[in-house]
């Protein structure tokens, strides 16, 4: 099997490092040689690490092939599009790959709460189009969302269910509705914790100690959200109450302001708390 990753982002070399690890062949294209040469150090150095903690016994760096060329992609199986989560580009990089791919390659998105029903539509055979929903970070998170659009094959969602499968995930299966299974309920849910802390004038740190040691959670939401970015929260969720309308999908207006002034977690260094 070979296996084409679209964008080495945080994602993409997340998804691109699981293939690697699994000895899948992997083609991962990045649009200038500097990002794939970026994203390429990412993944063995994070392979290293494994290697060094007795993670796993060894990996083959020469199973991973950057390009910058779509043409690169040409001979995979399955192509996972891990992109910047834009309905436009989405669709115009699919309509690509129609071409570039072989008639039986499995084309999956890795959106979290764009339609890909819609990003399939772009293309002549949105039956062999499928989500993969992998979650950040890609190598430690367990789950993979395998997530049917109306035209899904059997054939496209059964290669992209094994794909999970071979990658050391835990797929499971869903229909395209708006924020899958994951997001549909941690959205509105993170958005009423943050309420919750101007509402019941809680401190992030209560708030945080309440929900792991009250309710089970390995995290608490604020240190969650900035895990996650609270950029790309703001994003999914305004991407989600665009599709639903229901106000708890809305981000709350504390989030939207963070977000507004650069406080976006652990990757800018500050959010709920400093890094």
């Amino acid at each position: 099997m070979k296996v084409g990753v679209v964008g080495l982002g945080t994602m993409g070399a997340g998804i691109a490092q699981l293939c690697v690890e699994a000895g899948i062949d992997t083609v991962g294209r990045e649009v200038t040689a500097d990002l794939g040469a970026k994203g390429r150090d990412r993944i063995v150095h994070f392979l290293t690490r494994k290697v060094e903690k007795g993670q796993i016994e060894s990996f083959d760096i020469d199973r991973l092939t950057v390009t910058t060329e779509l043409a690169g992609l040409a001979e995979c199986d399955v192509v996972v599009e891990a992109i910047v989560e834009e309905l436009g580009p989405k669709r115009e990089l699919f309509a690509e790959l129609e071409r570039i791919c072989r008639p039986d390659t499995v084309l999956a998105t890795n959106t979290s709460a764009l339609s890909v029903t819609e990003i399939a539509a772009a293309t002549s055979s949105p039956e062999r189009v499928v989500g993969m929903h992998f979650f950040n970070p890609a190598p430690l998170m367990p789950l993979v969302e395998i997530v049917r659009a109306e035209l899904t094959s059997d054939a496209a969602f059964d290669t992209a269910y094994a794909l999970g499968e071979t990658l050391g995930k835990h797929p499971i299966r869903c229909h395209d509705t708006p924020g899958f299974v994951v997001n549909r309920v941690l959205i509105p849910l993170l958005n009423d914790c943050v309420r919750v802390l101007d509402e019941a004038r809680v401190g992030a740190e209560d708030l945080d100690a309440g929900m792991r040691h009250g309710a089970g959670w390995p995290m608490g939401p604020c240190e969650l959200l900035d895990l996650v970015g609270i950029d790309v929260h703001v994003h999914a969720s305004d991407a989600l109450y665009d599709k639903l309308r229901e106000p708890r999908m809305a981000a709350p207006p504390r989030l939207v302001a963070m977000a507004n002034a650069g406080l976006l977690g652990r990757k800018s260094g500050r959010g709920f708390y400093t890094y």
